[in-house]
């Protein structure tokens, strides 16, 4: 399937903004899963400099600074991305072979997926979160297959809610209150993942929806979506993560289906939020945000086995 979106971000402020720096992770990025066909940011007023460098993740940023006072700061960043369908795959290994993984033990290599057992600023270590975990963690059990039990336990459980939480709302809050957005329920599905042992990472991406029956698609009225993937070390190297949304209640292999465009991994949100930065001024601001995801066409397969 060949996807196009457009992110636009709008920041007005008072007083002005003297001068700021800003990251954007707003590139999709390219892997023999998803191939970006192309890419442009454009951001108003004209930055002063502009650079494009790969984070610790692999992941593509943008860094700008603006140098001349501003009352009004447009990002408008347009992509056209070909997916493809991969169901999950099987996997053997249990949860509790996959938490030997990562206990350190002397002479063993250096696996990178141990980076995301540990807590991060979103996904703190809680007995909360296992505790709500364990249900799905029963002794032998794959751990592709207990995630996808989680996954559909917090699917069933949780109440998805607009406007319920804040960006920086904590996930014990949101796992007490039962309900949230798809960022809380990727950060629980997260922290209860690492609460168990098992490496699981935050993606953020985007996801075409589709209208109401006799309705339009509103351009702007579509989010930045964001999902979990898990590691399953008994896969081939360089396949062994598999995301799940618990949003949506599905699954796949590097992408819960051809609907879906990877923007950004991370820890959690803290590390690939879709703009961010510092600015001298602008005591107070408003933000608006619209996104557009749109269906071009059908792709063919973009990788073979």
């Amino acid at each position: 399937m060949k996807l196009q979106i457009t992110h636009q971000t709008r920041y007005d402020y008072l007083p002005a903004v003297e001068t700021a720096q800003h990251v954007a992770y707003l590139q999709p990025v390219s892997n023999r899963y998803q191939q970006l066909l192309s890419h442009s940011l454009l951001i108003s007023p004209t930055p002063a400099h502009m650079t494009q460098t790969l984070d610790v993740f692999g992941n593509p940023r943008c860094f700008f600074s603006l140098q001349t006072p501003h009352t009004q700061l447009d990002v408008l960043a347009r992509s056209v991305v070909a997916t493809q369908t991969r169901g999950l795959p099987f996997s053997s290994i249990s949860w509790e072979q996959t938490r030997e993984q990562f206990r350190y033990r002397s002479g063993r290599p250096y696996d990178a997926a141990t980076e995301f057992v540990f807590a991060s600023p979103f996904c703190p270590r809680r007995s909360e979160f296992e505790d709500y975990a364990r249900p799905s963690f029963v002794p032998g059990r794959s751990v592709l297959a207990a995630a996808q039990d989680l996954m559909q336990r917090i699917h069933t459980d949780f109440v998805y809610e607009s406007q319920s939480t804040q960006i920086n709302t904590p996930a014990l809050q949101a796992l007490q209150q039962r309900k949230g957005v798809c960022q809380d329920f990727a950060h629980i599905m997260i922290a209860c993942l690492r609460s168990m042992g098992v490496a699981a990472r935050y993606v953020s991406g985007y996801l075409l929806t589709q209208p109401a029956p006799g309705s339009v698609k509103l351009q702007g009225g579509d989010a930045s979506h964001a999902w979990v993937a898990v590691y399953a070390p008994d896969l081939p190297a360089g396949q062994r993560w598999c995301d799940f949304d618990p949003t949506n209640r599905r699954c796949g292999w590097h992408s819960p289906g051809e609907d879906y465009v990877t923007l950004a991994i991370g820890r959690d949100f803290s590390d690939v939020s879709p703009l961010r930065g510092v600015i001298h001024g602008g005591a107070s601001h408003t933000l608006a945000v619209g996104v557009t995801v749109e269906a071009l066409s059908a792709m063919p397969a973009l990788a073979k086995e």
